[in-house]
């Protein structure tokens, strides 16, 4: 292949690949933003959630590692391809899922006929829905229609399997991983996929706006906000949005050619370490023509030796924490900021994209030029990785000071008489008093009001009321001598004080987390064999998912769920979605970031490294060091590859002196 063929394919791969990146990630994203409007659409408690979140990984964890190793073996543009293709089907049975339920349903007393000459006593006569669904269907939708939306998203993360680690190898035919080209491209390329995220964030931020059955009910007759524990977005229409973009992103993958050789200067050769495994100096182009027999049953000794390299399985480790606290905090951060703080889904959705993502951009790109700029070596960067992670663990440490104090909702937090309880309960005892011993009161019911002197009722019949007056969500209850106002009542100004600085504190401690992504990255790339980056890639993903983004989601929204003070009750019966929280919610949700943001694997990994680098490990010093201890031939062979097996370096080396022994005697001889 000629290098004019090479510089015209090769920027092309790039772009492809940069935009399913970006479409992967924005539906990828996008599930996450959505994840409220889920468990309030099915009437689901948040470990649930977590479990139908974590089936992305689940999808991968089938697929990833055979992928990884037969893919880079196989045409790896088409099994991209094909896997944008399955993501496209993916995402689009998770959207079409809203089509076949019914109408959203929620608790409330107000009819959708009720006009302004109509007077309804909450108290005397607790009102049911208008709209009668048969029980079947009302079970349906309630209970089993969530299964499809578990498939959707798991037949999304089997098709996202071939994309990073063949991308990744892909490029890796046309650029040295250790090269300054190179290098650019993986910031590059991680800084356009950012891009996803911060866009699936606000299509979520607009979704959530909009209401769940938009274009099929009268909004007029809607009595609930988007700030409403109730209130459920149009969460479905995002999917088919990113299922049109996979499907899109699959095209140009199709054309591409199998593979792309490095450019004139950085021809494939093999590193010295391949040659002592295979027994010969010969290079091995002729991989993609050998048999799936014979590529199997190399498959467990390279296993083997990746995991025996010390270095990448500290990182590994490492990287499991991070992974877990990444993902336990992007799933519930939304949700977390709601209840917290008071935001709607659709506002803490845009502040996500637009505040913590984009900066979390530049600190990657930043990373990747400090890399560049300093030339950074293995151990360099790894103290670089281990000093942001640090720095980024200390602020998340300030974030117990910002929180809000608990909304006063009477028989909850308050009694009703306004005097904070001694411990929040959802008992049904402190649900009742003698402004409702005469009424016929549910305390199943959700349907909050508000009352002048600033406490929450959970519903207009518990609040007393007599009467009403008004239309939609301008209704008003009436009680003997005051009246509430549909909704919760709002935070005080303090809580928006606090708010501000939560979120100053969280972009700055993304900023400075990210700065350490890049390094963290290319330590990983420069210490394994050319034959075995595909493979650490795909176990790097494989192992990370399925330790950190399965159970993160579910133990996340378990111990989320268990400071829940009041659940919805489904229409079939049963426990349905949390409808508030208790302040235990920070705790918790801080606690478990704190707990898994630690970095003693990190200074492990440096201190393997420096070992490593002081027994003579060329990739464990910087360029101008090994000009002091190699010769130039040498260098050209070395200085970019390498293996954390000890036992195989040393062989290298012994290997190397031999070699310029031989060369030193026959020169002398003539």
């Amino acid at each position: 292949m000629s290098k004019a063929t090479v510089l015209f394919w090769s920027p092309l791969f790039i772009v492809a690949l940069s935009f399913a990146y970006f479409s992967k990630a924005l539906a990828g994203t996008y599930m996450k933003s959505s994840i409220t409007q889920i468990e309030r659409r099915f009437d689901l408690s948040s470990t649930h959630v977590g479990l139908i979140d974590g089936s992305f990984e689940m999808g991968n964890l089938l697929f990833l590692a055979v992928v990884s190793y037969f893919g880079a073996k196989l045409h790896r543009p088409r099994l991209i391809a094909a896997g944008c293709f399955l993501m496209a089907v993916g995402a689009f049975l998770t959207g079409l899922t809203h089509f076949f339920m019914g109408r959203y349903k929620y608790d409330t007393v107000i009819q959708a006929f009720q006009n302004d000459s109509l007077s309804i006593a909450a108290c005397v006569d607790p009102l049911k829905t208008l709209d009668h669904m048969p029980e079947i269907q009302l079970e349906e939708s309630g209970s089993s229609m969530w299964m499809y939306v578990f498939l959707g998203n798991a037949l999304r993360g089997i098709g996202e399997t071939p994309v990073t680690p063949l991308g990744i190898s892909y490029i890796d035919d046309f650029a040295k991983s250790t090269s300054h080209k190179y290098i650019s491209f993986m910031s590059c390329l991680q800084t356009i996929t950012l891009l996803g995220p911060m866009f699936g964030f606000l299509l979520g931020s607009y979704c959530a706006r909009l209401y769940v059955d938009i274009g099929y009910v009268d909004m007029e007759s809607v009595t609930i906000t988007p700030k409403d524990a109730r209130w459920v977005g149009a969460w479905w229409m995002g999917f088919l949005v990113s299922s049109g973009l996979l499907l899109i992103s699959s095209i140009p993958f199709w054309f591409l050619p199998r593979s792309l050789p490095k450019q004139e200067g950085e021809e494939n050769q093999p590193a010295p370490v391949c040659e002592i495994l295979n027994g010969t100096e010969e290079a091995q182009n002729n991989n993609h023509n050998l048999k799936l027999t014979e590529i199997a049953k190399g498959f467990l000794p390279s296993l083997k030796r990746l995991l025996g390299t010390p270095t990448y399985f500290l990182l590994l480790c490492g990287n499991i924490l991070k992974f877990n606290t990444f993902i336990g905090l992007i799933t519930f951060k939304a949700k977390y900021m709601e209840q917290q703080f008071g935001q709607s889904a659709s506002r803490a959705n845009f502040l996500i994209g637009v505040l913590n993502l984009p900066i979390v951009a530049i600190g990657i790109f930043l990373g990747g030029l400090l890399m560049k700029r300093y030339k950074l070596s293995v151990v360099s960067g790894a103290q670089l990785s281990f000093a942001t992670s640090f720095m980024s663990y200390l602020l998340l440490l300030l974030q117990f000071g910002t929180k809000c104090d608990n909304i006063p909702i009477a028989g909850l937090t308050v009694s009703y008489n306004g005097s904070v309880t001694q411990s929040v309960s959802s008992s049904r005892e402190m649900l009742f008093s003698e402004c409702n011993s005469n009424c016929s009161c549910s305390a199943e019911e959700w349907d909050p009001v508000c009352s002048d002197s600033g406490i929450t009722y959970i519903s207009p019949c518990l609040a007393g009321c007599l009467s009403s007056s008004g239309h939609g969500k301008n209704t008003v209850r009436i009680i003997t001598r005051q009246s509430v106002r549909l909704g919760q009542c709002p935070h005080t100004k303090d809580c928006s004080r606090s708010f501000t600085s939560y979120m100053a504190i969280s972009v700055l401690s993304s900023f400075i987390n990210a700065l350490g992504a890049t390094p963290g990255y290319m330590v990983i790339i420069r210490c394994i064999t050319p034959e075995l980056k595909s493979l650490a890639l795909g176990m790097q993903t494989l192992v990370t998912r399925t330790l950190g983004g399965i159970p993160a989601p579910v133990y996340f929204g378990a111990l989320i769920d268990l400071t829940c003070l009041k659940w919805s009750m489904k229409s079939c019966g049963g426990r349905g979605a949390c409808r508030i929280h208790g302040p235990q919610a920070q705790e918790h949700y801080h606690n478990n970031n704190k707990t898994l943001t630690n970095d003693e694997g990190k200074t492990e990994t440096i201190n393997t490294l420096k070992k490593q680098g002081e027994s003579g490990n060329s990739w464990g010093r910087t360029g101008e060091q090994n000009d002091t201890k190699e010769t130039q031939g040498s260098k050209a062979k070395n200085k970019d590859h390498g293996t954390g097996d000890g036992k195989i370096k040393q062989e290298v080396r012994r290997q190397g002196n031999k070699r310029k022994l031989d060369t030193t005697q026959r020169t002398q001889t003539h």
